[in-house]
């Protein structure tokens, strides 16, 4: 039976597990092992083959540990790294340890073990989307291809050049877009696939923390002002995942897919203000 690796199992991840699961091996990994368990509780309870790791994204040992017992348990065939934290959750550097770096390890581990014909998701943000054409091409290179040990240890990337938990967390998400892009060539050598998708507001315990959070007002103007008018939810993300892992996208490779029910384009075309700060 192949193998679906699930990284993180908030609400996107629970919801990806449940759509692109059936059939396969589930393994979940996750840093807070009483999360870790209900969720595989849950999914066993529905008829799911689970299997857990408890796992710090941001230990490159511990992530090794995570991709070589998921090929032991056949194939591994789909990856969806969806672990992060938000400003509001962590400071500057547990956003960039967690959701940068731990990005760029997964993108190394499991392209040592992803099974041709394979493919992988990486769980980014339109947070990203807001950086295209700001950030200079030097830090965005930097970001793309410094090797994984070396990758906190840019200059730009230390707390007195970061201002705050936000930009800290822009920049962790631009780079999970260039460095699967970069990625790209690796899995493709093993036969597979990867892609990251940015979601915009979407309704899990994280997206309300956020909108009730001191950015919450402004998040809020942006959904209102977005093509769709909504949050999103966790089901919108999983059926995106679910393209992107399939047969169906057996041509899409090293490439975000925006999925913010139109916030970017609101923003870009001059129909939202952008909130400041």
């Amino acid at each position: 039976m192949s193998v679906l690796v699930v990284v993180g199992v908030g609400g996107m991840g629970e919801a990806i597990a449940r759509r692109s699961g059936s059939g396969r091996t589930v393994v979940l990994a996750d840093f807070n092992e009483a999360t870790l368990e209900r969720v595989a509780a849950s999914l066993r309870g529905d008829g799911f083959d689970v299997h857990t790791k408890v796992t710090d994204v941001s230990d490159a040992a511990a992530v090794a540990a995570l991709a070589e017992f998921a090929a032991s348990l056949g194939p591994v065939t789909a990856v969806a790294h969806t672990a992060g934290l938000s400003p509001t959750q962590a400071p500057t550097g547990a956003i960039l340890r967690v959701d940068l770096l731990g990005v760029a390890v997964s993108l190394d581990e499991f392209a040592k073990v992803i099974a041709p014909g394979g493919a992988g998701v990486v769980i980014a943000s339109m947070a990203g989307s807001f950086g295209i054409g700001h950030f200079p091409a030097e830090m965005e290179g930097a970001l793309a291809l410094t090797p994984s040990d070396q990758l906190l240890s840019l200059p730009f990337l230390q707390e007195a050049a970061v201002p705050n938990p936000g930009a800290a967390y822009s920049i962790a998400k631009r780079g999970n877009q260039v460095r699967v892009q970069a990625a790209s060539k690796a899995w493709g050598a093993r036969g597979a696939r990867i892609n990251s998708i940015s979601p915009g507001v979407i309704s899990t315990p994280m997206g309300q923390e956020e909108l009730a959070g001191e950015s919450g007002a402004g998040m809020r103007v942006m959904v209102e002002g977005s093509g769709t008018g909504r949050l999103g939810t966790p089901n919108d993300i999983a059926n995106a995942t679910a393209f992107l892992l399939s047969d169906e996208a057996s041509f899409v490779t090293g490439t975000d897919l925006l999925v913010d029910g139109g916030t970017v384009a609101g923003v870009r075309s001059g129909f939202i203000a952008l909130p400041q700060g």
